[in-house]
């Protein structure tokens, strides 16, 4: 594959991508030949401080499956779950700290969940706040049950 230096290249066509936050461009070399470039908005890694006290880097992807697996079948379409660990991640860059922690995630994921569906944030709060009880059902209900009602 050759190299090419894209400060040499001319652009011949911008197009922002479907994700909205990725920029193509169709570039040409000086000898003619055209490649294309992605060009995308650089977030900072974000540290994330582990119920243990532990640090290790924010994963989406991490994130991404934690929810699938938990709750991924409660949604109509993969892009459905995309968009909404999208906005997940969004919130978490915009709490607008270097390091957060693993609380305020499954917090953003049951914002999130509370709106979308309530079975599947039943069902991830069973594991995120470690249920042992029925009655610890009964209440994360009753606290959803008066936030609606609000």
């Amino acid at each position: 594959m050759a190299k090419y230096n894209i400060g040499d290249s001319r652009v011949i066509e911008s197009r922002e991508v479907s994700d909205g936050i990725t920029i193509r461009r169709r570039r040409e070399s000086p000898d003619g030949k055209r490649f294309t470039t992605y060009e995308r908005v650089e977030k900072p890694n974000l540290a994330v401080i582990k119920k243990s006290g532990d640090r290790e880097l924010f994963d989406r992807d991490k994130l991404s499956i934690a929810i699938k697996h938990s709750v991924g079948k409660f949604f109509t379409s993969e892009v459905e779950v995309e968009e909404m660990i999208s906005l997940i991640e969004d919130g978490l860059y915009a709490i607008g700290e270097n390091e957060i922690t693993s609380k305020q995630i499954g917090d953003k994921v049951l914002d999130e969940l509370a709106k979308r569906n309530e079975v599947a944030y039943v069902r991830f709060a069973s594991v995120y706040h470690e249920f042992k009880t029925l009655d610890d059902f009964v209440k994360i209900l009753e606290q959803r049950s008066s936030k609606k009602h609000e």
